[in-house]
């Protein structure tokens, strides 16, 4: 299989995804989500990484990150995920019989701008669109819970943003992503590509020689690298 260069830049925000191998459950119950929650701590204090908002499902997981520095993002993603599937298949006696997510976690680029914005609402309502909560602050294994009900040292697992956040939140993080949000949203997503207005994304392509999955109109298709 061809993989996707991955960009690794410090300095850019990321949306980053995993999901269970077999779209499998990872979280089964308060126990399974408190561990990722304790190690996604012990990852944003070994290498520093700064996280604006998470969502854990229960086979799949969202994190917005924020790395400072180049490689921060590999590093922090490979112990993260490493020391959880050694953590869950000590814990469930599995060892040795394969693995616990799909495969490498995906990332995208996030403009720091008004789509950063629309990317933590993606998040923050992924347990509302599921039905999973009927609001997003209801979902305790969620960034908009913390926010709005976590304790001052719970909060300290979150960073500030580089785009304000509403100051109305609450009434903002309730009210349904827009449909065109939604569909410039999953067609990123879909892609593989960065997610910003189109000169951006133009810039991005170039910049880090990103894959031909992204299609800028009026521009050829770039060869996968």
């Amino acid at each position: 299989m061809i993989r996707v260069a991955r960009v690794d830049v410090g300095d850019h925000v990321y949306h980053v995804i995993n999901r269970a191998v077999g779209r499998l459950r990872i979280f089964d119950d308060r126990n399974d989500y408190e561990l990722f929650l304790y190690l996604l701590h012990e990852a944003k204090e070994m290498i520093g990484m700064r996280i604006l908002g998470y969502a854990l499902m229960p086979n799949h997981w969202h994190l917005l990150l924020y790395p400072a520095n180049d490689g921060d993002m590999r590093h922090f993603m490979h112990w993260l995920t490493n020391a959880h599937t050694r953590k869950v298949h000590t814990l469930t006696e599995t060892i040795g019989t394969g693995p616990l997510y799909q495969g490498r976690y995906k990332s995208f680029l996030t403009k720091t701008d008004y789509h950063l914005l629309t990317v933590l609402k993606y998040i923050e309502r992924n347990p509302v669109r599921a039905k999973l909560s009927r609001n997003a602050e209801s979902w305790q294994w969620g960034s908009a819970w913390l926010r709005l009900n976590g304790t001052k040292k719970q909060k300290e697992l979150l960073s500030e943003s580089p785009v304000d956040l509403p100051r109305n939140y609450r009434s903002w993080i309730n009210t349904p992503d827009s449909p065109k949000d939604l569909d410039s949203l999953r067609t990123s997503l879909n892609r593989g590509a960065p997610f910003g207005d189109m000169r951006w994304v133009e810039q991005m392509v170039d910049t880090y020689k990103l894959a031909s999955t992204i299609r800028v109109p009026g521009r050829p298709v770039k060869a996968i690298l």
